[in-house]
């Protein structure tokens, strides 16, 4: 692809639609990019510094020396050009921009398509258009499907730590060797997406990702941009979507990244309560700059153009929305009708995801949102913010809290499991059980589970099956599908070594059965956000501490039934209202031996219903309940 290389130039247009804040593409005009002039071949490069007296490009290429390339101010706009000739992709370079006061600072390219390895903080050269790509199928198929009704179980997962390669320094595995090992295991899971953390380039590897230096390039840590496009391409062969972590929140104060870039802040406001985070130590975008707006816009498509990322899950969304966010008296500024709403947020999440659905209908944006703020999944039409679908953290704060719960007490708190859905029909929802439930002494999913190790296996099968029933879409963090033991930590992999368990290697075979009923039956994705697709049996036996629902849909023939028994206590000749007078066929069972349960407490694979009223029902069944049984029945309208 390199002999067939074009000029790449910034013109008049391109600044004027930055300044505009609609040049959706201005990433393969600012950066640096393979380009040929006057029939000699090189890189351009290009950067917005508007306040800065001089630019010049430093590197490897011409031993750091500051006078050698001087770069050329575009116009007012504050956009600086240059064309090096004889530079090939994987070399070194930064910006030494001269500030007004005659400073020197030295940045790494904010628009830069590869970064040197960390402690590195230079950006790097690369050509990432001569990657071939085979996932056409996938990519045609992915706009012709309405979301809200597909099945989507999301796999989230740190590269670095999901597991270690015995033979490289980091133990990092390059995305190429990630991706042979990953698309099998998703497969065998039965996941439908993988959501990836950390994927922007980042300075320390303990922010997780979550403190960017470098929006445009995935990280070095695991390869080069290309490695990264075979990932994606093997995921998308294979039928597995890829959504990544997208931080647009905040962005790291280093001294090589955004921060004051030209000597003054355009990237973040200048006033500390507008565009600093107290608790964070981070620096906020100014998202009333047309530019800064463009920036991480243009990102997203980015992302899809270039790379067929399929979503974006976006981070801190509360602390966008909303002024005072982690901040006391003093140290915020209401907006100009004295409200603690953030309207430059507001418009950009509108703008955002207007332009991005209306370019790519099938592309997924998801909030990661911690308040009640209303019509987060609501169109911009009807004054919402336009994303696909919100992260029920409600929902995930009740469940974790009654999952903790000695189950003596959990009568107590019974309608903490049935509260959200009171408010299912108020947005799209992923259900979540994310690396944040994992970390800080919260303790790994199995180890919030009360009573002995047995126990707590049991628990978290049940809570599992809870979990898939209820409507919305699903998330679960690595390794708590096998009931990893420890804490989530970046230094180390997940636990393996406890699949010679018969508890977690009865835990994860039973997972990948939750995912396969899960994708093969219509009543648990067709509709999740109206009571149309769900129906209580009984959702106040509190003394027993028992819940029974339904799910449902209007285009199949076939129900689901869930019996959920969330105390050690066996129930014989159990009885519970059924929905019509049909056979009941047993279709899973959360206390099989299979499983790591003692399987000591027979169900009936076939039951039918006999005359009686029961739960306000004319037909029930009766059966043994198992102590901490989870059960699944299938049956027809």
């Amino acid at each position: 692809m390199a002999a067939n290389r074009e000029r790449v130039f910034v013109s008049e247009t391109d600044a004027y639609l930055f300044g505009n804040g609609t040049h959706y593409d201005i990433y393969k005009k600012l950066g640096a990019h393979p380009s040929v002039e006057e029939g000699e071949k090189g890189f351009f490069f290009a950067v917005w510094a508007p306040n800065a007296l001089a630019v010049h490009v430093i590197g490897n290429f011409n031993d750091w020396d500051e006078e050698k390339c001087p770069m050329t101010k575009l116009n007012d706009g504050g956009i600086w050009t240059l064309f090096i000739p004889g530079i090939e992709a994987g070399v070194l370079y930064k910006y030494c921009i001269t500030t007004e006061d005659g400073t020197k600072v030295y940045k790494a390219d904010p628009f830069a398509n590869s970064a040197e390895l960390r402690p590195g903080t230079a950006s790097k050269t690369a050509d990432i258009t001569n990657f071939h790509w085979t996932d056409g199928r996938w990519m045609n198929k992915r706009g012709k499907k309405n979301p809200n009704q597909q099945p989507i179980a999301i796999y989230e997962c740190h590269i670095g730590s999901w597991m270690k390669h015995p033979d490289s320094g980091d133990g990092f595995y390059t995305y190429r060797e990630f991706a042979d090992r990953i698309v099998e295991y998703l497969k065998e899971m039965k996941f439908t997406h993988i959501e990836l953390i950390g994927i922007s380039e980042h300075p320390f590897d303990g922010s997780w990702g979550y403190q960017v230096t470098g929006y445009y390039a995935p990280t070095s840590r695991y390869g080069t941009p290309n490695d990264f496009m075979y990932m994606i391409n093997k995921l998308h062969t294979a039928g597995i979507g890829v959504i990544l972590d997208w931080v647009p929140a905040h962005f790291c104060p280093d001294a090589h990244g955004l921060a004051k870039f030209d000597g003054k802040c355009i990237f973040e406001d200048p006033d500390p309560r507008r565009g600093e985070h107290p608790d964070w130590g981070t620096r906020i975008f100014n998202l009333a700059k047309h530019e800064v707006s463009n920036f991480l816009i243009a990102n997203v498509f980015y992302w899809i153009n270039e790379f067929h990322v399929d979503g974006i899950r976006v981070d801190a969304v509360a602390s966008m929305l909303y002024l005072d966010y982690g901040k006391r008296d003093g140290q915020w500024l209401p907006n100009k009708y004295g409200g603690n709403e953030n309207l430059d947020a507001i418009e950009f999440f509108k703008h955002l995801n207007s332009v991005v659905h209306g370019r790519d209908p099938g592309f997924l944006t998801i909030a990661e949102e911690s308040t009640a703020w209303p019509k987060i999944t609501a169109s911009p039409e009807d004054n919402g913010l336009g994303f696909n679908f919100k992260w029920n953290m409600g929902w995930m704060h009740d469940f974790c809290e009654y999952m903790k719960l000695d189950p003596v007490m959990r009568k107590g708190d019974h309608n903490g499991m049935t509260f959200a859905m009171s408010y299912n029909s108020a947005e799209n929802y992923i259900l979540p059980l994310s690396h944040d439930e994992v970390v800080h002494l919260k303790c790994s999913m199995v180890e919030k589970m009360p009573g002995y190790r047995v126990d707590k296996y049991s628990n978290l099968r049940l809570g599992y099956t809870f979990m898939m029933g209820h409507c919305g879409k699903k998330l679960l963090f690595m390794g708590q599908e096998f009931g990893q033991e420890r804490e989530w930590s970046e230094e180390r992999e997940l636990d393996w070594f406890l699949l010679s368990d018969e508890q977690n290697s009865g835990m994860k075979y039973y997972f990948s059965k939750l995912l396969e009923m899960y994708r093969n039956y219509k009543c648990l994705y067709e509709i999740d956000n109206d009571w149309g697709g769900f129906e209580w049996i009984n959702a106040n036996d509190a003394d027993r501490s028992i819940y029974t629902f339904l799910r449902k849909c209007p285009s199949s023939r076939k129900g689901l039934m869930f019996v959920l028994n969330m105390t050690p206590v066996k129930y014989e000749g159990f009885r519970m209202g059924v929905p019509v007078n049909k056979r009941y066929k047993l279709i899973l069972n959360s206390t099989d031996k299979q499983f790591g349960g003692f399987g000591d407490t027979p169900v009936p694979e076939i039951i039918r219903p006999k005359k009686g009223l029961c739960d306000f029902r004319d037909q029930y069944i009766e059966f043994d309940l198992p102590a901490y049984g989870g059960l699944v029945f299938e049956y027809s309208y």
